[in-house]
């Protein structure tokens, strides 16, 4: 079958999710799983292999981040049962000013999405977030946009979030460089669409949002865990992730202490650290049980399950696409054109989310129509690539993405608002996050 045959039907098993995902109103698992059979019977492929390849596939993505996930799920939970958000918004908020409540919100948003979802997360601060509005005197969107774009930056390009996971595994990057990479592309980038975008159009709308979260209490000062122990569990991860690249940069591959740095710095050993850590700072040491804490990790790696199946399904998806020929067909055809290879890559993941409308299938999806153009690029480091697909996936969120229903039933927006205020701040956090990701991939050469 010739290239053009191939590319028909690639187009055609996308068009299979989003009719299945979209209009029927399937799982995402089982709309993956569809395209791939449909890709493997109409490029040809015997049945026996694409089995195969749908096993290999979910293998692959699975078998490194099911633990990273469970580990991470963990520790995201023990700092939502105990406070921690809350402290770092008061903390922060009485360090920055009243006058920089909104971007004390993005700080917060920003860290709080390091252990949490974006779903989680935004459950977990809006209470916060309408008692610091209103004590600060400013708009709902004023300060609520900062700390959404903050939760939603961190969600699609920082590591240990499963797409962001995902896309690091698939691309064989360097999980310490994504999350590297992802902070520093991630706050200017957040900064802009967040703070600076949210104070420009924060007066114009009026909103009304649930009764029942404007008038949630305060929790008690003695009842919080300390500010600084909060941020370094929070951080104590990303930190031995990130300690295991600058070290290896620094000392060389070969330097004795390498092994032990490699162990430490291994994403599956950082945050079974990490779970400990927590377990002590925000559990034991504030007079939880063990049996809580039992009930506690229950709690958080049950909501996993459905994320593991669809990324587990778009692994399968990509592996069909390469097993069947279509990533070569892939290949042929952009090997002709001239466009920066970060650009390409933040393209294609925009397309899928503004088309699937989910960040995380999305970026999933996007790694197997850019894996097969990486080695056109031999010196082109995978961890800039899957930080431009983190990038590209923040923007264009709109009616067929869960996470802008979420937002506008707890901002009590109407649909214009929304597409005027999260659908734009998304899209311009997308594009100054290129431009960002973009002269950093120049100095870094």
């Amino acid at each position: 079958m010739g290239t053009t045959g191939m590319l028909l039907i690639l187009a055609g098993g996308i068009g299979l999710i989003l009719l299945l995902t979209i209009k029927a109103r399937l799982h995402a698992f089982v709309a993956l799983l569809s395209a791939c059979f449909f890709i493997g019977f109409a490029t040809g492929m015997p049945f026996d292999k694409i089995f195969k390849s749908i096993e290999a596939g979910m293998g692959s993505f699975l078998g490194l981040l099911a633990p990273i996930l469970a580990l991470g799920a963990i520790v995201g939970k023990m700092m939502e049962v105990s406070g921690g958000a809350e402290r770092l918004a008061r903390t922060l908020i009485a360090k920055l000013g009243k006058r920089n409540t909104h971007w004390a919100m993005m700080i917060v948003g920003y860290l709080c999405g390091i252990p949490v979802f974006f779903q989680v997360g935004i459950v977990l601060l809006m209470p916060i977030l309408f008692s610091v509005a209103a004590e600060a005197g400013m708009s709902l969107v004023m300060v609520g946009i900062p700390m959404i774009i903050g939760l939603l930056t961190v969600h699609c390009i920082v590591p240990p979030h499963p797409a962001a996971t995902a896309v690091a595994i698939g691309l064989k990057a360097d999980i310490g460089k994504v999350i590297l990479y992802g902070l520093i592309v991630g706050l200017p980038a957040a900064a802009l669409a967040g703070p600076v975008f949210g104070k420009m159009i924060g007066n114009k709308f009026i909103l009304r949002p649930p009764e029942h979260l404007k008038n949630k209490t305060a929790t008690p000062e003695d009842q919080l865990p300390a500010f600084w122990t909060t941020l370094f569990t929070i951080m104590f991860p990303l930190i031995l992730m990130i300690s295991k690249t600058i070290f290896e940069m620094l000392l060389g591959k070969t330097h004795p202490a390498m092994p032990f740095i490699n162990l430490m710095g291994e994403p599956v050993m950082a945050l079974f650290l990490a779970v400990f850590l927590a377990y002590w700072t925000l559990g034991l040491n504030r007079g939880n049980t063990m049996e809580q804490l039992q009930k506690i990790s229950e709690s958080s790696i049950g909501p996993m399950a459905a994320i593991l199946l669809i990324i587990g399904a778009s692994g399968a998806f990509n592996k069909v696409l390469m097993d069947s020929g279509i990533g070569a067909a892939i290949k042929t055809v952009l090997a002709t054109w001239q466009i920066n290879p970060l650009i390409l890559a933040w393209g294609v993941a925009a397309t899928m989310r503004f088309a699937v409308g989910g960040a995380t299938i999305a970026m999933v999806a996007a790694v197997g129509l850019v894996t097969p153009i990486l080695p056109l690029y031999p010196g082109l480091d995978p961890a800039l690539v899957a930080v431009a697909i983190g990038v590209g996936a923040i923007g264009l969120s709109h009616v067929n993405d869960p996470g802008f229903w979420f937002v506008k039933e707890y901002f009590g927006m109407s649909m214009g608002d929304m597409f005027k205020s999260y659908t734009l701040s998304t899209t311009i956090a997308s594009v100054a996050g290129l431009l960002v990701l973009l002269a950093f991939s120049f100095i870094i050469g």
